[in-house]
């Protein structure tokens, strides 16, 4: 009886581990530096421009987008919300209005909008789940699309419109997209954290499989 009930709760750690953020102790650096920042940077620097996307857990399509050919920078953060509520401690209730979001920096000399969007949709989540995505539920793990501008706007109805028709997924597309307000930059131990934590359960489990299969399906915009 005890050694089933320690292997019942052991159970329960190691699958509780698997969502995002969980079993995670801020350390008092993490704690000083979950204040979101002020301001977000431009959408547009030195021939630069910037994507937002949402797709649940932010650090495994951070680090999708951070492997693709021509994106200069991949930064988790929240989009959605108003300032005052952008940290992990508010956007996790999932009553702030903001989702689990990504900034994308790309070269589009080299990568186009529309082939970030291919990525977003095909590897870095599953655009067919809603308000959820995988073992992460919620609305601030919704799949979003944040667009700076109408150009941005009118390429991912477009592609949704045409992944609809050619019935690319077997469910609807429950992809939200709507205009970026601003992004919230997230607190410093959630950036490059598939990079800094790849034994971690979570990202065992849920986030490396996307970089496998953005290396596969993509393999000449994938970069290590």
């Amino acid at each position: 009886m005890f050694m089933g009930m320690t292997r019942f709760l052991a159970a329960v750690l190691f699958f509780g581990a698997l969502a995002c953020g969980v079993g995670h102790t801020a350390s008092e650096s993490e704690i000083a530096d979950s204040l979101p920042a002020a301001e977000p940077t431009p959408q547009k620097t030195e021939g630069m421009q910037k994507a937002v996307f949402a797709g649940g857990c932010f650090w495994g399509v951070e680090a999708v987008f951070e492997h693709v050919k021509g994106v200069k920078d991949a930064r988790s953060g929240y989009a959605g919300g108003k300032a005052k509520t952008a940290s992990y401690e508010t956007v996790s209730g999932g009553d702030t209005g903001h989702a689990e979001s990504v900034e994308v920096t790309f070269d589009p000399s080299v990568v186009s909008y529309e082939q970030l969007l291919d990525v977003f949709f095909t590897v870095a989540h599953d655009p067919t789940q809603l308000n959820r995505q995988g073992p992460d539920e919620g609305t601030q793990y919704r799949s979003a699309i944040f667009f700076a501008n109408d150009e941005q706007r009118n390429a991912a109805a477009a592609y949704i419109e045409k992944a609809t028709a050619e019935k690319r997924f077997p469910q609807p597309i429950v992809t939200e997209v709507s205009a970026l307000d601003k992004f919230y930059p997230a607190e410093a131990y959630h950036q490059d954290y598939l990079k800094h934590h790849p034994k971690e359960p979570y990202i065992v489990y849920n986030d490396l499989p996307k970089l496998a299969a953005l290396k596969e399906k993509f393999p000449d915009r994938y970069v290590k």
